[in-house]
Parts: structure tokens; sequence; C-alpha cells
């Protein structure tokens, strides 16, 4: 194969998906959806939740000792 024979074939292989692209794209539809997408994120709080509480008990106790 010559130069002009390995150009064309480059040519052709670069021209092939455009004009499937093109063929199939009657067939290929995009649209949104009819409902919200939902994303549900469980996080647990709850270590930081107790953290806190247990360091303001901490601070209670310290700051009035004749309460228990």
């Amino acid at each position: 194969m010559g130069k002009d024979g390995f150009q064309f074939c480059s040519r052709l292989l670069l021209a092939l998906p455009l004009m499937g692209g093109l063929a199939l794209g009657g067939c290929i539809s995009v649209k949104a959806p009819d409902k919200p997408i939902v994303i549900e994120l469980n996080i647990n709080i709850k270590q930081e939740v107790v953290y806190r509480l247990a360091q303001d008990a901490n601070n209670t106790i310290e700051s009035n000792p004749d309460i228990f």
C-alpha cells in the first residue's frame, strides 16, 4: 500500500463512526426522566452528637459540682 492508500484507509476509518452515528441518529433519544432523581444519603452523625453532649455534660458538671 502506498501513501495514497494509507490516507484513504485512515480517512475511511475516521468517516465510518461518523456515518454510523448519522445512520443511528433517529434511533437514539435522550430525554429527562418523568420523576425527579432521588439520592438517599444515610449518614450516621450519632458519634459526633454523643461526643458533643458528653462534653457539654462534663462542662456542666465541672461548673456545678454540687448538683449531684
